[in-house]
């Protein structure tokens, strides 16, 4: 009995682990163009990307948060040290998630200033 206990065990925490996998992890634009020397659509379509990289971390971070529910609904048993373990560290990955989409917010930023002060707009 114990057996079947704990291999049905291993096969939740495997199942949960290979939904987690299902929510896959954006990649962060690389480097920006340099706001000196970069033309108007340059600087449009690294703003699109910084855009889309914010959309897709908001969506990966949806779908953990919906993996998460399911895997702790899956464990009745719980206990509430355990599940206060697993609130903290689901924390960590969504701080890390939003440190590094405010990281690359502040990159393409730091360069769109830089654009910006080379190309005033012109008086009326």
């Amino acid at each position: 009995m114990k057996f079947t206990v704990h291999a049905l065990l291993l096969t939740g925490a495997l199942g949960a682990t290979q939904a987690y996998a299902a929510c896959d992890y954006p990649v962060a634009p690389g480097k920006f163009p340099d706001g000196n020397t970069a033309s108007k659509e340059e600087m449009i379509a690294a703003r699109k990307d910084v855009s889309k990289y914010n959309d897709d971390i908001t969506k990966n971070l949806e779908c953990i948060k919906t993996e998460y529910d399911a895997k702790v609904a899956a464990m009745p048993d719980l206990k509430p040290e355990a599940k206060a373990d697993m609130d903290k560290k689901e924390a960590q990955k969504e701080d890390a998630a939003v440190k590094e989409v405010t990281d690359v917010v502040a990159r393409f930023e730091e360069q769109r200033k830089v654009w910006v002060a080379k190309h005033p707009k012109p008086a009326n």
